[in-house]
């Protein structure tokens, strides 16, 4: 069974909710200008428990604009009862340190995979796009803690 939606009760409980903080490296990284949007699937009907599938990075790189106003609640799921269990960097881990210290070589990597009807043949966006996600990698701590600064206060713990 798969729903795009779980009350707060059920979320809290989810398999896998401790990958809503390692899934906000990437949306701060990439500036996603949505909120964090996930699906909940069932492994068995007799199963009691959901896992999240986190889905629609549609609007990363601020819509694909290639701007990136870094605001503090965006790219944050809606619902902080995800983020309880976060009590330090630890619970960002291994995404964390893996976008700290990717090489550029690798972000290339990556790009050499989009298809190039995304980009409409701009190469020279594509590489803006890889410099400034390079250099985006040393602001992912700040903009997590400028979200857990906020008066919404995801990180009670």
């Amino acid at each position: 069974m798969t729903l795009d939606y779980l009350p707060q009760e059920l979320l809290a409980r989810i398999s896998n909710v401790a990958d809503f903080a390692r899934v906000l490296v990437l949306d701060k990284w990439a500036c996603n200008a949505d909120g964090r949007q996930a699906v909940y699937v069932r492994k068995t009907p007799f199963s009691r428990r959901y896992s999240a599938t986190f889905i629609d990075q549609g609007y990363c790189f601020n819509a694909g604009e290639l701007t990136f106003p870094d605001y503090p609640l965006r790219g944050v799921f809606a619902n902080n009862c995800v983020y309880q269990g976060v009590t330090g960097w630890d619970a960002f881990e291994p995404g964390l340190t893996r976008a700290e210290e990717m090489d550029s070589d690798s972000i290339w990597r990556c790009a050499a995979e989009i298809p190039e009807e995304w980009y409409e043949g701009d190469r020279d966006g594509l590489s803006r796009l890889v410099e400034t996600l390079y250099s985006r990698r040393r602001l992912i701590r700040r903009l997590i803690s400028i979200f857990r600064e906020t008066t919404r206060n995801p990180f009670p713990s």
